[in-house]
């Protein structure tokens, strides 16, 4: 086993599967499965969901909704998420707490590290939502935010494509494929992984990023395993 401590960082629009919005029961429970398995390996497992399957704070701020209150709603549709895969773990088996950067006492735990450190090292999955509780910064920045506080070992982040690739693999056919690249190299050739202050953050704290399909059964577990799969983002 390549990884002992993960974050693994989900978009909100993957829980979607086929739908326009919303969130799919079918592809939930395929997630949770593949999360069961490097649980059961004795994976320590850290997670940050996105909202966009829900609400978006940017794209409700170009429409002249204010942006503080958009990314607040934003962070909401993160913690909506976020119960709906704690529920779908729970009925795998799978113990997980939920615990989130707003204060939702009914709904969660507030997010206080040593806690969530306390979870994984109980074998417990954390789902961190409402992302770092503040407007103007990402799930991504989240994700890494948590991954760097929880002293994650890899930041696995969990897409549609199988990795990194020179150009959109969905529009452009010729696009290549990067097996491994560097911090450097991915703002030198423009590529996008993260955004900026993410990408940042990560490249600081020298923490890897593993971009990988999510939805291809069984690549979680190859990416915990240290497989070549997807592209490994490092120094």
């Amino acid at each position: 086993m390549q990884y002992k401590r993960i974050l693994l960082k989900l978009s909100g629009e993957a829980l979607m599967g086929d739908r326009n919005h919303g969130i799919d029961p079918k592809r939930l429970s395929e997630y949770a499965q593949d999360i069961k398995g490097i649980v059961g390996m004795g994976v320590e497992v850290a997670i940050v969901i996105g909202g966009g399957n829900i609400f978006r704070g940017v794209a409700a701020a170009s429409n002249g909704m204010d942006r503080v209150q958009g990314d607040y709603m934003g962070m909401l549709a993160t913690c909506i998420n976020g119960m709906a895969l704690q529920s779908a773990l729970e009925d795998a088996d799978v113990p997980t707490r939920l615990q989130t950067a707003l204060k939702i006492e009914a709904i969660a735990e507030p997010y206080i590290k040593r806690r969530a450190v306390r979870h994984l090292e109980k074998g417990r999955v954390v789902i961190f939502g409402a992302g770092t509780g503040n407007p103007f910064f990402t799930t991504d920045s989240a994700a890494v935010l948590r991954a760097i506080e929880v002293g994650a070992d890899v930041i696995l982040k969990g897409t549609r494509v199988d990795g990194i690739y020179t150009a959109d693999p969905e529009k452009d056919k010729s696009a290549e494929k990067f097996e491994n690249i560097s911090f450097k190299d991915v703002l030198s050739k423009g590529l996008k992984v993260m955004d900026m202050t993410a990408f940042t953050l990560s490249q600081e704290n020298e923490l890897p990023i593993i971009v990988f399909d999510m939805n291809k059964p069984g690549n979680l577990k190859k990416a915990v395993m240290g497989e070549p799969i997807g592209t490994l983002v490092n120094l």
